[in-house]
């Protein structure tokens, strides 16, 4: 039986095997797969799977009788050359801590673990490399995680705030993909509207932080729980390695009236922050401004009602933004 490369949409039967196939070893299709590995029988059922979907492996799982025959090694690694070819610089498997040891074996290193969750890249010292890179400061140091798409005058505020409580502010600025701006666009969004801030040090995340790629939890079967294991894994992994490394005493938040899953985050962050000896700061939100209401602005082409909601920058950025994609 060999392994056979799919990128979806699958037909309507293979795709109806493989979701029945990974039901039966209790694990989730969170339909966001790149490229899927199947391994068929004669009869074309699926006995062995995985997936790629960005940088991230998940999705194995091998039937019972073929346990220990090398079909776990042998889907693996078919996703490995893909990834190679897709020139994929650096991958992550986030799985249940039981399956560490398995992964380990096959070249994969863990950066942080919960009771329900380790999150492992195919790097030795990728993360700490990361660390390494980040800018040192002294004093009382504060930090943001920001999405930013786009940039609008209530993350102004909030940075604003940030900057004049504590000695040096890390923002850092999500890399995944955006739903209208690029991270590149994003990042320099958020760097030219903070420039007047000398305290404030803008940075990418990479894959690490708050990141859909790399924490998936198809694992869970309960989808409410899984964005419980995803935010705790995050939080783990920022109060106990970002932080410390950092200095980081103070994480700053706008209050969430809107986004349900944003507001369960913060309200785990309340939680398990303060156990590191870090202090939550939630700020409130400026009223009626949201980066959703710019981007629906944006895709209607009424661009110009945007300017009463970001900074001269940002509005900048649209512009460039429109232009770019007319």
């Amino acid at each position: 039986m060999d392994v056979s490369l799919f990128y979806p949409p699958l037909s309507k039967r293979m795709a109806a095997r493989y979701k029945d196939f990974l039901s039966s070893a209790n694990l989730r299709d969170e339909g966001d797969a790149d490229v899927i590995a199947l391994m068929t029988d004669d009869d074309f059922n699926v006995v062995a799977c995985g997936a790629r979907a960005g940088h991230t492996l998940k999705q194995f799982a091998v039937s019972p009788e073929l346990e220990g025959e090398g079909v776990f090694a042998a889907v693996l690694s078919e996703l490995l050359n893909e990834a190679a070819r897709q020139k994929i610089r650096r991958l992550f498997i986030c799985t249940k801590p039981k399956n560490a040891a398995m992964f380990g074996s096959m070249g994969f290193f863990p950066i942080v673990e919960t009771k329900d969750a380790v999150l492992m890249e195919d790097r030795r010292n990728g993360f700490s490399d990361y660390l390494a890179s980040l800018p040192r400061y002294e004093g009382e140091c504060g930090a943001i995680v920001m999405n930013g798409d786009p940039f609008t005058r209530g993350h102004l505020h909030l940075c604003e705030y940030a900057a004049a409580h504590c000695d040096a502010l890390y923002v850092f600025s999500v890399s995944e993909p955006g739903s209208t701006f690029s991270p590149d666009e994003r990042f320099d969004m958020l760097k030219a509207g903070t420039a007047h801030l000398l305290n404030c040090h803008v940075v990418h995340t990479e894959e690490y932080l708050v990141s859909r790629e790399t924490f998936p939890a198809y694992f869970i079967r309960d989808e409410q729980h899984a964005d419980q294991v995803k935010a705790d894994l995050d939080i783990e992994l920022f109060r106990k390695r970002i932080a410390p490394a950092l200095h980081i005493k103070k994480r700053f938040v706008g209050e969430e009236p809107f986004s349900p899953t944003t507001r369960a985050y913060n309200e785990r962050m309340k939680a398990l922050l303060p156990e590191s000896g870090i202090a939550l700061i939630e700020i409130p939100r400026l009223c009626a401004i949201s980066a959703s209401r710019v981007r629906k602005l944006i895709e209607e082409g009424r661009i110009e009602e945007t300017k009463e909601l970001v900074p001269e920058t940002t509005y900048a950025a649209i512009l460039r933004h429109a232009f770019r994609n007319a």
